[in-house]
């Protein structure tokens, strides 16, 4: 058994142990760090990226990860993740085996709409809607990146080897560097209720258009709870969910994807999230996570709404948002968010990837539109993903039951080769 702050302090000494290159300048500019390990008992076509947030590149990196585990299971029998499973053709988890999911900060999105304390003020300013020349909303202009949004529980022993670390936007670290920045505690029972808080951290995630809008009013009337929003961050408004919401659907779904659902009994679900030292709330978290799905229900077989557990560390990030404010310097220039994303997984083939401003890194302009500007060599894969048809009809389940206003993106690009 483990608690939180090993998870965390595991995570920050593997970034650290990366490559210098896309890790913020200290001092100067923040990131988030976000990490897929893997937990152990005792017992036995696109140049650019639409959605580099941390959660969704650890998640990437894990699904890489799990494609040459699966590999090596049928190739030679020889994986650390897998074994037969009882229906001909398919394959499980071994026993023992499960998946954690960690990140530095509080998700964007619904999971950071929490309650403040009255040491509290908002982190940053708001993203917000700027009148177009036709007078409408629809040209949003992104003012800032996500804000400032962030208990120890014992946890079974994980191997050191299996992270799946992501870091979009992000950033490195020292476990032994003690967080100097306050984060007043915000009890656990504290609901977005006026005579309690004074007011909420505010998300620069945006509602789905369809739906409930925040209201706007002051303090905690500021935004609408429980509702599906687009991911804040800088650049083109996009389609991709935000990260409280990819994490409840990961929730229902599994984390394994549609591809690899071919080949699984089971999907694959995490056993945990652990936050690091930040502005946070479990009622906020659980809300957001897990109770917007919990009664989803006609799902296929190895299909069901995970009860996740969330934990939060009392380890902080070193190039978190907080930590950079605190180590700025006069002459160093504006703070801003890392425009870099580092992706790191145990893998044999490239384990390190890193991206800037969502492309490749070391991409010139001229080779824009070119194989050079791509990650990897892609494959055609929208008939394969449709063609798993327990993924497809538990999505279509979780999308009438609990997220009807999921947007559906263009198809077009899945038809990649």
């Amino acid at each position: 058994m483990f608690h939180a702050d090993e998870i965390a302090g595991l995570c920050y000494e593997r970034f650290n142990q990366l490559p210098r290159r896309g890790k913020p300048e200290p001092g100067r500019e923040w990131t988030l760090l976000a990490a897929v390990v893997q937990l152990t008992r005792c017992a036995d076509t696109g140049d650019v990226l639409n959605d580099s947030h941390a959660e969704v590149i650890a998640r990437r990196g894990c699904i890489r990860y799990l494609i040459q585990e699966l590999h090596g299971a049928v190739s030679a029998g020889d994986s650390s993740v897998f074994c037969r499973a009882d229906q001909r053709g398919k394959w499980k988890l071994k026993p023992g085996v499960s998946f954690l999911f960690f990140t530095s900060h509080t998700p964007c999105g619904d999971a950071s709409i929490i309650p403040m304390t009255d040491s509290e003020s908002q982190p940053c300013p708001l993203v917000t809607s700027v009148k177009g020349d036709g007078g409408t909303d629809g040209a949003l202009k992104r003012k800032a990146e996500e804000p400032s949004e962030g208990r120890n529980t014992k946890l079974p022993r994980l191997e050191e080897q299996e992270i799946h670390l992501d870091d979009p936007k992000q950033a490195s670290s020292k476990t032994e560097a003690p967080s100097q920045s306050h984060y007043p505690e915000t009890p656990d029972s504290v609901g977005l209720h006026p005579q309690s808080v004074p007011d909420i951290h505010r998300t620069g995630a945006k509602c789905v258009p369809g739906g409930p809008a925040d209201p706007l009013h002051p303090g905690v009337g500021y935004h609408s709870t429980g509702v599906l929003r687009v991911k804040p961050g800088r650049g083109e408004p996009t389609l991709s969910l935000s990260c409280s919401d990819k994490l409840a659907r990961w929730a229902v779904l599994g984390f394994q994807g549609a591809l690899l659902s071919h080949y699984l009994e089971e999907a694959l679900y995490f056993s945990a999230v652990v936050v690091g030292k930040c502005p946070y709330n479990r009622e906020a978290m659980h809300r957001a996570l897990v109770t917007r799905c919990s009664q989803v229900s006609d799902l296929p077989a190895g299909f069901s709404p995970c009860p996740l557990e969330v934990f939060q560390s009392s380890l902080e990030f070193p190039f978190s948002q907080a930590q950079t404010e605190l180590r700025h310097q006069a002459g160093q220039g504006r703070i801003s968010p890392c425009g870099a994303a580092i992706s790191w997984c145990n893998v044999t083939e490239q384990p390190l990837d890193v991206t800037a401003n969502g492309y490749k890194h070391g991409v010139t302009r001229k080779a824009l539109g070119t194989a050079k500007a791509r990650r990897t060599d892609l494959q055609t894969y929208l008939d394969y993903k449709q063609a798993s048809e327990s993924y497809q009809q538990a999505w279509t389940e979780l999308r009438g039951q609990a997220f009807p206003l999921w947007p559906r993106g263009d198809r077009d690009l899945l038809l990649f080769h």
